[in-house]
């Protein structure tokens, strides 16, 4: 089962992806997390990533695109893989399904989280970010009307209200989103395999409908 999960920033594609992982036991791969095990690693393609990241300047498709072959070949990816914001673009995706031709695999599922523009800025700028242990803090951690400095409940650290999660931040990557990834969502539309989910229901909704999903596509379950 190979899946792409595409979704704006805080549609909550990140924690629904890691319920299907878990579930099918599958790869969850994120760009970020690619670029920082090759950066780690040292490799050839890491290297010219990190000598691009620091100008300042986007990793090119073709960088990320090698990356990608790289991971998805790796033993853990046998029983299939979630893309978790990849690709962005439709030369990405392009790439992505010429990459997948020749390992003589395809893309199986487009699953696309649509939640209100408005909703997530309520609830990315509602979290906090905390300085010392990392951990990211929403409002069922902190109750309502959080300040935007504070004591981190899972450490002894202070919590913070990042630059990104400011509405006005906020909008502007949503703007980017539409913009960049708009093309992409008609890209898996036309080979008809995109579904889309409403994300603004609770969590545990949102996973229900899609497991109901996959179980309509790839039957049930086979491991507990």
């Amino acid at each position: 089962m190979n899946l792409v999960f595409l979704g704006a920033p805080g549609s909550g594609k990140g924690t629904q992806a890691a319920k299907i992982k878990d579930r099918y036991e599958l790869a969850h791969i994120s760009t970020g997390d690619i670029l920082r095990a090759e950066i780690a690693a040292g490799s050839e393609l890491g290297q010219a990533a990190s000598k691009i990241m620091e100008t300042g300047a986007l990793v090119s498709d073709e960088i990320i695109l090698g990356m990608m072959d790289h991971r998805l070949r790796q033993d853990d990816c046998a029983k299939g893989w979630i893309l978790d914001g990849f690709p962005r673009t439709v030369a990405q995706a392009e790439g992505l399904e010429a990459l997948m031709a020749g390992m003589d695999s395809d893309l199986d599922l487009g699953v696309l989280i649509q939640v209100d523009a408005e909703e997530v800025v309520k609830r990315l700028s509602s979290r906090r970010t905390c300085k010392e242990c990392g951990a990211i803090l929403s409002p069922a951690e902190l109750g309502e009307d959080i300040p935007e400095e504070g004591d981190c409940p899972k450490c002894e650290g202070k919590y913070f209200l990042r630059d990104d999660d400011r509405p006005e931040t906020i909008r502007r990557r949503l703007e980017v989103f539409e913009k960049e990834t708009a093309p992409v969502i008609g890209f898996f539309r036309n080979r008809d395999k995109l579904v889309e989910i409403d994300g603004s229901q609770a969590p545990d909704t949102v996973t229900d409908a899609i497991f109901s999903i996959l179980r309509d596509q790839f039957g049930e379950k086979q491991t507990a």
